[in-house]
């Protein structure tokens, strides 16, 4: 099942058609330790109706915060150690590859999330911008997974590189998360060979494109959660993004009007533009 969230409302897919779902707030569904079942419930007594314009579709999100892992593919692990090599710190990245204790970072708030069709941003202060794109997981306030959506973790890397310490500058800034285009609500875990796909395109044509799947992440899901929820509450639940396996070539970075589309074949792509 699907749960959309746009400007006409909340609406969830099932069978490939559409309901309607009433609710008080957002939050409402997503802090539901039971919420598939809790969304069978109220389909059974709607009725269809259209599926949501594009354009109208909002990011997936409520009041939660969004967290993200860090170096859970050895291909990122090898690009977080050559951009940070010349500070004196590429070894962190494969000590902590290696590591019992995963790493984890805050990422954004609500009100610097991007949904399905809206503007990414790059720093103005940075000269090397990528996307990441990511399998994100929406988790309830008991540490449970109910469902997962797609996430763009936009990177400065050249700030990162610059010093390990300058972490949370080159990742958290204004519309520097986005999320979307729904919320695949389901209690089982997605196969290892699902697919995560990039493709960003300049002018028309493609300027890069990488793929990947989640038999690649040296993490389990499972681990990075109990990690997270360490000491830690989330009374609205949380988004928590799992790392990514595609970096584009040193040599590339992001340009506005730059179109960036990530796929996760049961989720969807979520698409959004540099500006």
């Amino acid at each position: 099942m699907k749960l959309y969230r746009s400007r006409q409302g909340v609406l969830a897919e099932h069978d490939s058609r559409f309901y309607p779902v009433a609710v008080s707030s957002f939050d409402d569904l997503l802090t539901r330790e039971n919420l598939r079942d809790h969304l069978m419930t109220l389909i059974g007594k709607a009725s269809t109706v259209n599926g949501p314009e594009p354009q109208n579709l909002l990011a997936p999100i409520g009041s939660q915060e969004v967290w993200a892992a860090g170096v859970t593919y050895y291909r990122s692990r090898n690009a977080r150690m050559e951009e940070s090599k010349s500070a004196g710190g590429g070894d962190f990245y494969d000590r902590v590859y290696q590591a019992k204790r995963p790493e984890l970072f805050f990422k954004s708030m609500p009100h610097r999330v991007a949904g399905p069709g809206a503007k990414v941003a790059i720093r103005d202060d940075a000269s090397w911008s990528v996307p990441e794109p990511e399998l994100t997981m929406l988790v309830t306030p008991k540490g449970r997974i109910a469902g997962y959506t797609i996430g763009n973790d936009m990177s400065s890397r050249d700030i990162e590189g610059e010093n390990p310490l300058y972490l949370p500058q080159a990742k958290v800034y204004d519309r520097s998360c986005a999320l979307g285009p729904c919320l695949l609500v389901s209690d089982e875990p997605l196969p290892a060979a699902t697919e995560i796909m990039l493709e960003i395109r300049r002018g028309g044509a493609v300027a890069f494109s990488g793929a990947t799947s989640l038999k690649e992440m040296k993490r389990k899901a499972e681990e990075l959660v109990e990690y997270l929820y360490r000491n830690n509450s989330f009374p609205q639940g949380c988004f928590l993004l799992t790392g990514t396996g595609i970096v584009p070539p040193d040599s590339f970075t992001l340009e506005r009007g730059d179109e960036i589309g990530i796929t996760i074949p049961p989720i969807g792509t979520l698409t959004n533009v540099v500006g």
